[in-house]
């Protein structure tokens, strides 16, 4: 039974309880379970459940006992990869078990890699020597600095049912309500994507933005997450805890933001992480903090080759943030006008790849407006939930199902002879050091640099480009390392979602030119076998060395057999590649050209065409036939009505 539900709702807590044999294991499960001592139990008992209705939470625990003999390892160890939580189990009569957590089995989760939050938990306290008095928050606190996977250390006894519900309550709250995602226990201060998400929610519940919640707000707030309005006196009280305890929480119109994070910090330092975590669930955020696919309704059900874009009033709302953040009005943002745009996303989505170094900067490092489209598009083609999300988490706040929209499928695109896309997804193929790297450097505005270094990832860049008549469009470059071509052709649908397919050979070098040919008779053939073919260019780079023998003969022969354009000479040391883009850009426009047909290929349309013609033929005889036989009826049935 999975333990989520579609929406990312936990449906049942996992708890598999550990430790050393003779420590009570079996006896806390019964004990829990039954309510009752009990009498007799077998050496490990089948998985427990305790109902939905048993904690507050309403979420049911499945209980796994385990054994820890060397010959039930492997089960073991299954188990406690499986688990939700762990619970390790000593035994409060017998101290070397105690000893045993921190010299054995914590260890071992960690050499496990085992991530989910620890429970440990002292049985037979009514078996503890009382001549041997123990502080557990003395002798635990040494343990729990060293590992901090432990959320909570409890002492119960089976024997007198001291504490046995909590065992289970805590370990089932360490699972719901976790404390690693909203609180650094080594800084004791909240997690970065805790306060990012914080600070969002308080911004959505400021609604006149005086940077304050005032009484009415804070009213609003509660009854939203918790169903039950604030009483004046307790806002009153709520107020005064953070006026006493932080400077700066409390102004002259209300709860400020500093006061609304120190709160939350309280919540979670009192043990109430469930009152954070209430708040956040309802504001659609997941165990993650990111906002949950249930709330993110992305078009999920297209065709391999369509695509999602950026609607017109999502790029109205991007423009608007643009020059909403840019303070100086100078057209560009600058690194810390970015970054406070993201201030209230999970993070900051283009500091890592693919989108690092993706789009077109300034000199300074600035980012343009268009890069910071170019950067959205490239974002929406590429994950479009991942777009809606931060889009949602910037402040877009219209319909999220008016953000995006499907594209028409590129197969209709090329009967029709034409196509609606704003953005064009190019695949760059070519061997190793024919200049495609430079290329994608240049699209994005860097200084060509005659230092080679090898891409052994695919790599993306995006930007807009200026069409003759005066429109835009945005060109996403996406370089496929020579190596990685068999992979990428491997799938079926591989060229489902692009939209043209350049080559780059050095056109100084012949054994560049005959790999870039091979690359492009391998796509071509791909795109006849799967359907999905796609209008191709040949770049002829490094166009200021000069050509290999024979260079111009040997493409253009290549070039006539495959009904391609020739090749396009480009020299980005010279700078001269900028008309090549729109080249690019203008075969993706006209889908139905500049698809390479393979001999095979050709043979395969003259015999379709063959299959065809003498369809219509024996429809066309079949026709006259009939209608010759249906007018010699006539004339029979005439002659007989006459006579």
């Amino acid at each position: 039974m999975p333990s989520r539900s579609a929406a990312g709702v936990r449906t049942g807590v996992r708890v598999v309880v550990a430790g050393d044999r003779g420590t009570g294991k079996s006896s806390l499960i019964s004990a829990a379970a039954s309510d009752a001592f009990p009498e007799y139990v077998p050496a490990v008992l089948p998985p427990t459940r305790l109902p939905s209705d048993f904690y507050p939470d309403g979420v049911p625990v499945t209980i796994v006992d385990t054994s820890s003999s060397m010959e039930s390892r492997v089960k073991l160890i299954d188990e406690l990869k499986r688990a939700d939580a762990v619970v390790l189990t000593y035994a409060c009569d017998q101290p070397m078990t105690l000893s045993r957590l921190s010299s054995f089995w914590l260890p071992e989760l960690r050499k496990l890699e085992i991530k989910a939050p620890v429970i440990v938990v002292g049985c037979k306290l009514d078996l503890r020597d009382e001549r041997q008095p123990m502080n557990l928050e003395q002798v635990m606190a040494p343990i729990m600095q060293q590992f901090r996977e432990i959320e909570t250390c409890i002492e119960c006894s089976s024997a007198t049912l001291i504490q046995v519900p909590d065992v289970f309550y805590y370990a089932q709250k360490a699972v719901l309500h976790p404390t690693a995602p909203l609180f650094d226990q080594e800084k004791q201060t909240l997690k970065p994507r805790c306060i990012r998400a914080l600070k969002r929610i308080f911004m959505l519940c400021d609604h006149d933005m005086d940077g304050a919640l005032s009484d009415a707000e804070l009213n609003e707030f509660q009854v939203k997450c918790f169903n039950a309005p604030l009483q004046p006196a307790e806002i009153v009280g709520v107020k005064r805890v953070v006026q006493e305890r932080i400077r700066g929480g409390v102004s002259d119109l209300g709860l400020t933001l500093e006061g609304f994070l120190f709160l939350h910090a309280l919540f979670i330092e009192k043990g109430r992480l469930e009152t954070t975590w209430a708040v956040l669930r309802k504001f659609g955020y997941n165990d993650e903090l990111k906002l949950r696919d249930d709330i993110l309704p992305v078009p999920t059900k297209h065709a391999p080759d369509q695509t999602v874009e950026l609607t017109n009033e999502a790029i109205d709302f991007l423009r608007g943030i643009f020059r909403l953040y840019d303070s100086d009005n100078d057209g560009s943002l600058q690194p810390s006008e970015f970054d406070d745009i993201f201030v209230t996303a999970p993070e900051s989505p283009w500091t890592v790849d693919p989108y690092v170094d993706a789009a077109e900067r300034t000199p300074q490092g600035n980012l343009t407006i268009n890069g910071f489209l170019s950067e959205w598009a490239l974002m929406t083609t590429l994950d479009p939930s991942y777009c809606l999300a931060n889009l949602i988490c910037i402040g877009y706040g219209g319909d999220p199902t008016s953000a995006l929209r499907v594209t028409r499928r590129r197969s209709v695109d090329r009967k029709k002879k034409q196509t609606e896309k704003n953005v064009f997804h190019c695949f760059v193929f070519g061997p190793k050091k024919s200049g495609k790297s430079a290329l994608l450097n240049s699209f994005i505005g860097r200084t060509f640099s005659s230092n080679y270094t090898p891409t052994n990832d695919v790599r993306y860049v995006a930007n807009a480009v200026e069409q003759i008549g005066g429109s835009q469009k945005t060109l996403i470059l996406q370089e496929i390392p020579e190596d990685g071509v068999k992979k990428l052709l491997s799938n079926k649908e591989c060229l489902a979602a692009c939209d043209v397919a350049v080559f780059l050979y050095d056109s100084s070098d012949e054994y560049s030119w005959k790999r870039s040919r091979e690359l492009l008779l391998d796509v071509a053939r791909r795109g006849e076998e799967s359907g999905y073919g796609v209008p191709c260019l040949l770049i002829a780079a490094k166009d200021d060395l000069d050509p290999f023998p024979m260079s111009l003969q040997n493409s253009a022969r290549v070039t006539q057999q495959l009904g391609m354009e020739a090749p396009i000479p480009v020299g980005v040391k010279l700078r001269d590649s900028k008309s090549v883009f729109s080249r690019i850009v203008s075969a993706a426009e006209h889908p139905h050209l500049s698809i390479p047909e393979t001999e095979k290929g050709k043979k395969r349309k003259r015999y379709r065409r063959l299959v065809n013609s003498s369809l219509m033929f024996v429809s066309v005889t079949v026709g006259a036939a009939v209608a010759v036989v249906g007018l010699a009826a006539y004339r029979a049935y005439a002659a007989r009505k006459n006579t």
